[in-house]
């Protein structure tokens, strides 16, 4: 059995980063994630007047409950999708005029949906380049509330931005949501938000947050259950046995629920308070699963779905054609290179069994293609990468802690 330390959550950490800004106090975060897209959250942070101490394992962030400490700021969100959709948010309900833009990868996301919510609680906010998309300018004057109706199909984090938002606001917000992709997301947002103080109301599809801020508080940021899974599908595929600890019964991030999947194709797994042991059979059985509220683990799937013994289809992924690159596509490109058949529709790819046979990874940029293709690598050498670097965003050590799963074997 191997034991794998996994880094922190990159989605509890930038949640957490924004809640202790909002906050009244000195927060304390402990074990957050380092990488490309925390930092740029901190530096932005940084840019906008909070104070940010960073060490190796603990952040501290003095809270501003009025808002940024300033007056004008020019924040660059570099790839960072969280970055990006949070600061802003945090950023309307103070005073100040902020200017927001990111890289191009980023720039090409959308936006519109969460800028557009803005716009109607009356936020002055402009577009520099296309409608919906970063840059933006914001000449914030306060938030005094409301209600809204929302359309989360295409990504969580709008609805994340606003319900953290929303306590900042003078009256509060009631928030109507249309669709939601990636509702575990929205599970780790409420879990967080009572830990900084604040109780949202859910109704269905219906949230009411109240005004009144937030109180600091000492934090703990589990382990990446995304970056997990790519360790669990490396047991999976090899047979070998991968315990990563602090991912448990309680654990709040929905991607855990990968290695349900990996239960259905035959993996042996067991998950107890402390953490999730995966064992992986002799053979995977192939399968149909809907991923939508775990579409960040879908890669992970696609690229060890040749090993399966019967075709492997994942349903309901759409959104995932506006991630970091159009990961559909990149995943069949990259399965096609490796020789094996595979189709995509507007929200599925269907991956038939195979021989990968060695190939070049086109990475478009994104650390979850590489990062999920590396598991491919476990049975087929000589698989390399275009831009082995982009890891970065959420796991600058991956390649080591591969390789050392690698020689633990």
């Amino acid at each position: 059995m191997t034991v794998t330390q996994i880094p922190g959550s990159k989605s509890v950490t930038a949640r957490a980063l924004f809640l202790a800004a909002a906050a009244d106090g000195t927060t304390t975060l402990r074990r957050p994630l380092v990488s490309d897209d925390t930092e740029g959250f901190a530096e932005g942070l940084t840019k906008l007047g909070y104070a940010v101490e960073r060490g190796p394992d603990v952040w501290r962030i003095e809270g501003r409950p009025a808002g940024p400490g300033a007056a004008d700021a020019d924040v660059y969100c570099r790839d960072g999708a969280t970055t990006a959709r949070f600061l802003p948010a945090l950023a309307a309900a103070g005073r100040g005029t902020y200017r927001f833009d990111a890289s191009e990868q980023m720039r090409r996301r959308p936006l519109a949906p969460l800028t557009r919510a803005l716009q109607e609680l009356g936020v002055d906010l402009r577009h520099e380049g296309a409608e919906g998309h970063h840059p933006l300018r914001i000449a914030a004057d306060g938030i005094e509330g409301g209600e809204l109706t929302l359309d989360a199909g295409q990504s969580s984090q709008y609805l994340t931005a606003l319900l953290m938002l929303g306590p900042l606001t003078r009256t509060g917000l009631r928030i109507t949501v249309t669709d939601l992709v990636s509702a575990p997301y929205i599970d780790i947002t409420l879990a967080m938000m009572r830990d900084f103080g604040v109780t949202v109301a859910r109704e269905g599809n219906v949230f009411t947050v109240p005004p009144g801020g937030y109180r600091a508080t000492e934090y703990a940021v589990e382990p990446d259950a995304s970056t997990a899974g790519y360790f669990f599908a490396a047991a999976a595929v090899t047979g070998h046995t991968v315990t990563v600890p602090g991912l448990g019964a309680g654990a709040l991030q929905g991607d855990l629920r990968f290695v349900e999947v990996l239960s259905r194709m035959g993996a042996d797994v067991r998950t107890t308070a402390s953490g999730t042991t995966v064992t992986g059979p002799g053979t995977l059985g192939g399968l149909t699963v809907n991923m939508r509220d775990i579409s960040d683990t879908m890669p992970t799937l696609a690229a060890l779905a040749p090993y399966a013994s019967g075709p492997v289809r994942i349903e309901d992924v759409g959104n995932t054609r506006v991630k970091e690159c159009d990961r559909l596509e990149a995943c069949a490109e990259n399965l096609r290179a490796l020789g094996i058949d595979t189709a995509t529709g507007p929200d599925w790819i269907e991956i038939r069994p195979g021989t990968p046979r060695p190939a070049r990874i086109r990475s478009h940029g994104d650390h979850r293609i590489v990062m999920s293709f590396a598991v491919t690598g476990l049975r087929t050498p000589g698989i390399t990468f275009d831009d082995p670097g982009c890891v970065r965003k959420t796991f600058p050590g991956f390649h080591e802690a591969f390789a050392e799963l690698r020689r633990s074997w």
